[in-house]
């Protein structure tokens, strides 16, 4: 039994079918929430402050609870204080400390959102502790994105705390206003594998935002009506040519893959997926992460093909790339796929789509 007034909150991390790279475009994208996810849990102590144990990382912080004004940020990217601070701006403002364990089973810092899961269960946590039992799923991934992306001038987008707040599989429009639609489930078959290959996300983002953009400007001087979330890519090939290179291969990339997402959609909305297509698209998506962002890394495409080998349907890198994670669908095949993702140097799991951010207990 929890001990009185314990409070436990798990949020899950993500897996991005379609669309990668491009919600921070205001392009859409097509996510689902897995079964790997953070937890939180606390208990109320004497002492005004916060004290946060992360076993996982070795790791303790303790925070103090402010009687007004706003924490002062510690860290480059200091999260949990921020959380603090964008709640305290809503009018929610912490009144009690507590005694606070962090653990996760989502792979840290390899392109799972496992930091966005983290504040979205803070958030959570916090909001649980001033009482609040019921909470808007979006309205809470809204104050995630503030707390992890907007106070910090970040690149991220807003597609890894809606599928961390609301969980399940979700089209996401990414441009204000921002909404998602509740997709039908897909059938199990979804093997992780974390390449054990760190990364600098916010620099991987960063570049590619970047070069996009700066292509998108240059068509739109050629091509006033240059719409990326409209325009075809056979009437805009015209105007890639004269592109730099680099701008060119990343600007094309996205309008394919911008057209990936609108079938791959389709298909999961009818209801009838066809493992053999969802797979031809995933790894597609790939293709294009790789040889067309330049994302992807010699490991990952060695263990995208692996999977594919062992009898996955396809497969792609997750999250930002630069190392981190894959994913394969392997629907029956999915012992056999994880075995050969390990023995090409990974480390994997066999995952299933599951539900958003939970308050497991209050008492």
């Amino acid at each position: 039994m929890p001990n009185p007034e314990t409070i436990r909150v798990s949020a899950p991390g993500r897996i991005c079918l379609f669309g990668e790279h491009q919600d921070f475009l205001g392009l859409p994208v097509v996510a689902a929430a897995i079964n790997r996810r953070f937890t939180i849990t606390g208990t109320p102590r004497d002492a005004p402050c916060f004290r946060l144990r992360m076993p996982d990382l070795e790791r303790e912080v303790t925070i103090p609870l402010p009687a007004e004004g706003e924490l002062p940020y510690e860290e480059e990217r200091d999260y949990l204080r921020a959380a603090i601070n964008v709640l305290a701006r809503e009018g929610h403002r912490p009144r009690r400390g507590y005694d606070c364990t962090f653990r996760s089973t989502i792979p840290i810092n390899a392109g799972t959102a496992s930091s966005s899961a983290m504040t979205v269960a803070w958030l959570r946590f916090l909001l649980a502790a001033a009482g609040a039992m019921e909470c808007d799923g979006l309205a809470l991934a809204r104050l995630a994105n503030r707390a992890e992306v907007l106070e910090f001038g970040e690149p991220g987008g807003i597609m890894d705390h809606i599928s961390a707040a609301l969980g399940g599989t979700l089209f996401i429009r990414c441009q204000e206003p921002v909404r998602s639609e509740r997709l039908p489930g897909i059938p199990d078959g979804f093997v992780l594998a974390d390449s054990l290959t760190r990364k600098e996300t916010t620099a991987v983002l960063a570049e590619s935002k970047r070069d996009v953009l700066a292509g998108v400007a240059a068509l739109r001087e050629r091509s006033p009506g240059f719409d990326l979330q409209t325009t075809p890519l056979a009437e805009a090939e015209e105007h890639l040519r004269v592109l730099p290179e680099r701008q060119r291969r990343k600007v094309r990339a996205n309008l394919i893959d911008r057209d990936l997402l609108r079938e791959g959609r389709a298909m999961i909305e009818s209801g009838r997926v066809d493992p053999d297509r969802l797979g031809a698209l995933l790894t597609e998506h790939q293709r294009q992460l790789s040889e067309g962002l330049g994302v992807s890394t010699p490991k990952l495409d060695r263990m995208v093909a692996a999977a594919i080998a062992a009898g996955a349907k396809g497969g792609k890198l997750n999250g930002s790339g630069g190392g981190g994670c894959m994913f394969a669908y392997a629907p029956g095949r999915q012992r056999e796929v994880a075995a050969a993702l390990e023995a090409e140097g990974g480390r994997a799991f066999i995952i299933r789509v599951d539900e958003g951010v939970r308050l497991e207990a209050v008492s």
